[in-house]
């Protein structure tokens, strides 16, 4: 280890640094920073960002503000002992103890360890309470490194021996004979509730005279449950804010489920409601076909529909891309081998043609060869049919992220029937979403024991698909097809001042989450109206790829212009981001939005509205929906492309760099 996680310079005792949480945190932040372990406003940040998900104020009037960051360049513990105390949203009133864990984005496996020991040592009532008494920051040190750099392993989650005793809740024991509980405990960083939650379940456990064994999903080693431990079990309790591993180990047993917090503050009470639960028949189950690949919200019972349908959306473009990808991209290879009249007879050459039967050359293929000719013929062809599954497979991935594998099929059917009717993209989200939520109600049944076998793979895909493909066909098809295509006559017929207005929204959108739910649903609107024949869309692809380029390439730039604003890892992050932002991956800038989102997300939108204003105003066009500036060939004017790229990433670039270098004169003068 080349440094201790906490020394007498991260300890302030009896201080009042604030009146509220945000207040206490960028305090705490700042006495890190202050010990060059970290920068004071990205740790902020990143702390708050955390904080906002879920309180840190812990039974026992303590707190536990924590998050990993690429603003911590040394894992640290702050350790502040409050005069007044502040309230952190803890269950049991204000805290006036407050730690603040810092650990570097990479998590290194060591740290977490350590910091594990303390999330888990501080359940325990007598250590709280030596650090109240502590008289100085040494004493405070030496109590927190006795805990931490001890020898001993950590207290299992299984053990009955060490185990602490948890919150008093009011509770009594809800069971006098032998019931075996499982749980699994999870929360984004991994260090501190993950831990203390397996804690309060397996103490809550003892006191009941219930067997519960906890499998905390952190950020450190955990030994997994047994495959015995999980067959013998009455029920399963999911306390996690994020999805649960290997969720499917779990199928058939009684659930209890919430967030990590409850485990912390109420865990009798999660006991007691999971041997209810093991006792009612019909009791809420773990259902089959889920994916440890949840996003966190999708696997809580209680996540409201407005947030449910949200997720779905973005389930179903995440699927959706590689097939937009590969198939966008044969299509634009085709092109180049055979020119842009294979898109009138490629899929007839591809049919009736082979190397021994060559068609006559297309006037645009490739060295006005024969050969190149059939090859576009056959790329153009293949790609159709990988493009052909753009709207089944977002109508299809949206009903699975409504009810997980039995949503599929309906979704698909739902989104097959939109392209045939033409209903297009907005009939395959509505699509989608009918034979999701038709499906997810089934999946809410309590069927008999004979009938369930059938459910997923016979009874759920037939009525969910005839009620979503029946509904596209006779009631929705029609007025959605309509909305389609006016949607497209409006893209053919932009032009001036209008196109520019869309192109500056669309590089908006591109720019303001880089790859979250506004880039994807510009994204979405470009290449589920892609079309070879509409003009319009063409330049709306051109726009939306090329401003999603802008904000990799401007980091890039900023830190080869200035590279003493930025971290040695940022730095390397921005040679990274050259190749990417060249190849249209936006997440590439990332990284820099985490670690400074107030200047480098507003300087990045400016760099992407410019961009999308120059692309639509010079008439640039796009017939690929992805590749960045590798798929040259496939674009119209790919001077005006480029230059719209130049332009945009330079005024990102200085745009985040002036922001910088003005932030590090105050921070300067300010010392």
């Amino acid at each position: 280890m080349n440094a201790p996680l906490i020394t007498p310079e991260l300890v302030s005792l009896d201080a009042n640094l604030g009146s509220t949480k945000a207040e206490v945190i960028s305090s705490v932040a700042r006495i890190i920073a202050a010990a060059g372990r970290a920068d004071a406003d990205g740790l902020t940040h990143d702390a708050l960002d955390r904080e906002s998900k879920s309180p840190t104020g812990m039974p026992g009037g303590f707190a536990i503000p924590h998050c990993r960051s690429a603003a911590v360049s040394q894992p640290s513990l702050g350790f502040a002992r409050l005069s007044p105390a502040v309230d952190f949203n803890g269950p049991d009133g204000p805290a006036d103890l407050v730690f603040m864990i810092a650990a570097s984005e990479d998590g290194g496996a060591d740290h977490m360890k350590l910091l594990t020991k303390l999330a888990r040592a501080l359940v325990k009532p007598e250590f709280v309470e030596q650090l109240r008494q502590a008289p100085d920051a040494q004493t405070v040190v030496d109590l927190i490194s006795g805990v931490v750099e001890s020898e001993k392993k950590a207290t299992s989650t299984a053990s009955a021996t060490t185990a602490p005793a948890p919150p008093h809740t009011g509770v009594t024991n809800a069971a006098t004979d032998t019931t075996h509980i499982v749980a699994i405990t999870a929360c984004p960083t991994g260090i501190a509730h993950t831990y203390m939650a397996a804690d309060y379940l397996t103490a809550a456990g003892k006191k009941m005279g219930i067997d519960v064994k906890v499998e905390a999903q952190g950020s450190t080693t955990t030994e997994p449950l047994s495959a015995a431990d999980i067959e013998t079990a009455d029920a399963v309790i999911f306390a996690t804010d994020v999805g649960v591993k290997g969720r499917e180990r779990f199928t058939g047993k009684p659930l209890i489920e919430s967030g990590v917090k409850r485990a912390v503050n109420e865990p009798e009470k999660m006991v007691s409601e999971a041997v209810a639960a093991s006792k009612d028949p019909h009791a809420h189950r773990v259902p089959a076909g889920h994916s440890e690949q949840q996003e966190p919200e999708q696997a809580e019972s209680h996540l409201g529909w407005g947030k449910r349908i949200q997720q779905a959306l973005m389930t179903g473009v995440s699927y959706m891309i590689p097939f937009v990808a590969a198939g966008g991209l044969l299509i634009a290879l085709g092109f180049l081998f055979g020119g842009y009249e294979i898109a009138k007879n490629g899929m007839d050459i591809a049919l009736h043609n082979t190397f021994s039967n060559l068609p006559s050359p297309t006037a645009h293929a490739l060295g006005g060869s024969a050969t190149m000719t059939y090859i576009g013929a056959v790329l153009f062809a293949v790609g159709q049919a990988a493009f052909g599954f753009l709207l089944p497979a977002l109508a299809g991935y949206i009903g699975f992220g409504l009810a997980d594998r039995p949503g599929i099929a309906p979704g698909f059917v739902a989104g097959a029937v939109a392209g045939i009717t033409g209903a297009g993209f907005i009939g395959a989200i509505v699509g989608g979403l009918l034979g999701g939520l038709v499906a997810y109600w089934f999946t809410r049944l309590n069927p008999p024991r004979w009938l369930r076998g059938l459910m997923p793979v016979v009874i759920i895909p037939l009525i969910g698909s005839l009620v979503a493909g029946g509904l596209m066909y006779v009631v929705l098809g029609r007025p959605l097809a309509a909305l389609t295509n006016a949607l497209n006559n409006w893209l053919g017929g932009m032009s001036g001042a209008s196109a520019v207005i869309l192109g500056i929204i669309l590089g908006l959108m591109m720019c303001s989450d880089l790859g979250g739910p506004i880039n994807k649903a510009a994204y979405l609107f470009a290449t589920t109206n892609l079309a070879v024949t509409n003009v319009g869309s063409l330049k709306v692809m051109a726009a939306v790829m090329a401003a999603g380029m802008v904000p990799p390439l401007a980091m890039a730039l900023s830190t080869t212009l200035r590279p003493k604003l930025y971290q040695p890892a940022e730095r390397e992050n921005g040679t990274a981001a050259w190749l990417l932002g060249a190849s249209f991956i936006s997440e590439g800038a990332i990284p820099f939005a985490a670690a400074d989102p107030l200047r480098v997300i507003p300087s990045m939108m400016v760099g992407g509205a410019t961009t999308g204003a120059l692309s639509m105003a010079l008439g640039a066009a796009s017939k690929a929906p992805h590749g960045g500036i590798f798929i040259f060939f496939a674009i119209d004017r790919v001077w005006a492309f480029i230059l719209a790229i130049v332009v945009g990433t330079l005024v990102a670039a200085l745009l985040v760099t002036a922001l910088k270098a003005s932030a590090r004169r105050k921070a300067a003068s300010a010392a």
